[in-house]
């Protein structure tokens, strides 16, 4: 069993701030094998019914234990999971409970408490740069095609088969019994089309008719695609001048392979690279944040920066993604700080071997690759924390 050690060490990070810890992420992104390989545990999956009997009586399941951690694999599978959490948290403080489920917690209406202040929360993201490194394949091209999911990551060829079954099962699974959504054609054809123009603005409006719903179906079919982890929603960066974007999103589906499937991309061309790229460097900073507040800046003039990072009391920091140094151009950037002077600009590219700087005008630009980018943003939360 591969030992994923990135997210390992961020299990052990949030049990010594809570007693429980809430472990999320998309079907098949590795839950139930980075659970088992923790060691010292024991494992429950909750999807199995003499599982779910064992828990009826919450106090007599949880009084049973001499080990300091239980692992609840697929916790919304039991009728009412948010009471045998909170009892956890609160009454069974020594005991270290680590419960698995395909969305946000309190996105379904079984989760009848979110828990708020008994737990710690970690987002499970697909495969990030250090797990391509345990994996043993670190070409990109391979992650582009197979994607983030552990199995399709391994096969020797993109598992175009698998994609599809892989949202079968997504709606029957986790749309069905957490959200009870009908018509099932219509939501997977919002799904694929969303897939397909990854990354770009999103107008409800647009996707109506080819899916046969109103436009407010739309709004909430991607409220419930963004809970489940299956796009991310990145809205503007805006002081709401009116020469800005200030509504529209963008929306990017949550994993390249679905992305290259989607497309019908078996093979990659050059022109490519940038915008799967793009979505890598959104992957991992999702991952090491554990936060969706990622932003976007645009003009009316046709600028644009790709990520925007805020914290308060701080300048905004700017991330340009380029699959080769030499393709960027600092106009937009430059066009951001005439509106938003101060913060660290960077430009995360795939070529770049060690970091170094460039100065337009007065703007200095970092030149970075994934590796430099995370150490910088994860410095840049420790200091203001």
């Amino acid at each position: 069993m591969v030992q994923r050690y990135f997210w390992l060490t961020r299990i052990e990070m949030a049990w010594q701030q809570r007693s429980v810890v809430w472990l999320s992420g998309v079907r098949r992104v590795g839950k139930t094998c980075l659970c088992q390989s923790l060691p010292d545990v024991e494992y429950f999956d909750c999807e199995l019914p003499r599982v779910r009997r064992l828990m009826e009586d919450p106090e007599g399941f949880l009084e049973q234990f001499t080990t300091e951690r239980v692992i609840l694999d697929e916790v919304h599978r039991l009728p009412d999971p948010s009471t045998l959490l909170k009892i956890a948290a609160d009454h069974y403080p020594q005991l270290h409970v680590l419960a698995t489920g395909s969305s946000t917690l309190g996105a379904s209406r079984k989760f009848r408490d979110t828990l708020t202040g008994r737990k710690a929360e970690l987002w499970l993201t697909p495969m990030v740069n250090a797990d391509r490194h345990d994996f043993g394949q670190t070409d990109l091209h391979h992650r582009f095609l197979h994607g983030g999911l552990p199995s399709f990551f391994l096969s020797e060829e993109p598992p175009e088969r698998e994609f599809q079954e892989w949202m079968d099962a997504y709606w029957a699974k986790d749309i069905q019994e957490l959200f009870r959504l009908e018509r099932r054609y219509a939501f997977q054809r919002f799904a694929e089309l969303l897939m397909a123009q990854s990354g770009g603005i999103f107008e409800a409006s647009r996707f109506a008719r080819p899916c046969e719903v109103s436009r407010t179906t739309i709004t909430n079919y991607l409220a419930v695609l963004e809970a489940t982890f299956v796009v991310y929603v990145i809205r503007p960066f805006t002081s709401h001048r009116s020469t800005e974007i200030v509504a529209a999103p963008k929306v990017f589906g949550f994993d390249t392979g679905f992305v290259c499937y989607h497309r019908g991309w078996s093979a990659l061309r050059q022109e490519d690279l940038g915008h799967l790229w793009e979505h890598i460097v959104l992957n991992e900073l999702m991952a090491q944040l554990q936060r969706r507040d990622i932003h976007y800046w645009r003009d009316k003039r046709g600028h644009e920066i790709d990520f925007v990072l805020t914290r308060r009391g701080t300048g905004p920091v700017a991330i340009e993604c380029k699959w080769s140094a030499d393709a960027f151009q600092p106009r937009s950037l430059l066009a951001f700080r005439r509106q938003y002077p101060g913060g660290q600009n960077f430009v995360v590219a795939a070529d770049v071997r060690r970091p170094f700087v460039r100065r337009y005008r007065s703007v200095e630009v970092q030149f970075v690759n994934m590796g430099d980018m995370t150490k910088a943003v994860l410095d840049r939360e420790m200091k203001e924390h």
